[in-house]
C-alpha cells in the first residue's frame, strides 16, 4: 500500500488493490484533488479515517447519448414541475448531499474536510453543481468535477421524488450538447444503471481521460 507524502503525485492506477485502493494519506489540496481526477482517482473515506484514494475496476460511466428516460420521467419533465439551474448554489448542494441520510450507505461519506475542499474547487471553476427547484425551494441537486470532456459525478440529493433524477438528466443533456464524452459515476448502483450508466474497464476509462 502506497502512503502519500507532501509531494503531489499518485502511483499508477494499475497498482490498485482488488478493492480499487490506489493510495492512502496526503491531503485534499486543490492541486492534489485536480491531479487525482485527471488520473482517474477519487477520495472516499469516513470521518476520522486517513484519506483513501480509489480507482475501481470496473468503472461505472454514462455515455450521454445512451441516457435512458422512463415514460413516467418524461411526463414529469414535460409538466415542468422542476426548475433547473447550474452553479448557482454549490455550497448549499454539497451541504445537502452531506446531510442526506442514505439507507444503503448508513449515513454520509462527505467529511467536513471534503466539504471545504470541494468548495475551494468550485471557486476555481473545477467543481460544479446542478440545482433543482420546486416552488422556489431547493429540493434536489448534484455536484461533481468538470474535466472539460468528462464530468466526474460525486454526489446527489433529493428532498422530493425524482428531483435528483431530474438534475442528472438535465446535466446529461447539457453535456451531450457540449460534446462531452462521458459522465463518471465511479461505482455501480441500480439508480444510475436505470438511467443508462454501464460498467467499463479501468483501462478503457483511463484511455478516455488521456484522450
Amino acid at each position: 500500500m502506497i502512503l502519500l507524502g507532501k509531494e503531489i503525485k499518485f502511483p499508477n492506477v494499475e497498482s490498485a488493490t482488488p478493492e480499487g485502493i490506489v493510495a492512502i494519506g496526503g491531503d485534499l489540496s486543490t492541486k492534489r484533488l485536480t491531479l487525482a481526477y485527471q488520473s482517474g482517482i477519487f477520495p472516499w473515506y469516513n470521518e476520522g479515517e486517513p484519506i483513501i484514494w480509489y480507482s475501481p475496476d470496473p468503472r461505472m460511466v454514462l455515455f450521454p447519448s445512451k441516457l435512458k428516460i422512463s415514460k413516467s420521467m418524461k411526463s414529469i419533465l414535460r409538466k415542468e414541475e422542476f426548475k433547473i439551474t447550474f452553479n448557482q448554489k454549490f455550497n448549499e448542494v454539497i451541504a445537502q448531499c452531506k446531510s442526506t441520510f442514505r439507507k444503503d450507505q448508513g449515513g454520509t461519506w462527505i467529511t467536513n474536510d471534503m466539504q471545504k475542499a470541494y468548495i475551494k474547487l468550485h471557486k476555481t471553476g473545477i467543481a460544479k453543481s446542478v440545482e433543482v427547484w420546486q416552488n422556489n425551494e431547493l429540493v434536489g441537486g448534484l455536484y461533481g468535477i468538470d474535466l472539460g470532456a468528462i464530468f466526474c459525478g460525486e454526489s446527489m440529493f433529493s428532498k422530493v421524488s425524482n428531483a435528483s433524477k431530474a438534475a442528472f438528466i438535465y446535466l446529461t443533456r447539457k453535456l451531450e450538447n457540449e460534446g462531452y464524452k462521458l459522465i463518471d459515476c465511479q461505482v455501480y448502483n441500480t439508480h444510475l444503471a436505470s438511467l443508462g450508466a454501464e460498467e467499463i474497464s479501468r483501462k478503457d476509462f483511463i484511455r478516455f481521460l488521456k484522450n
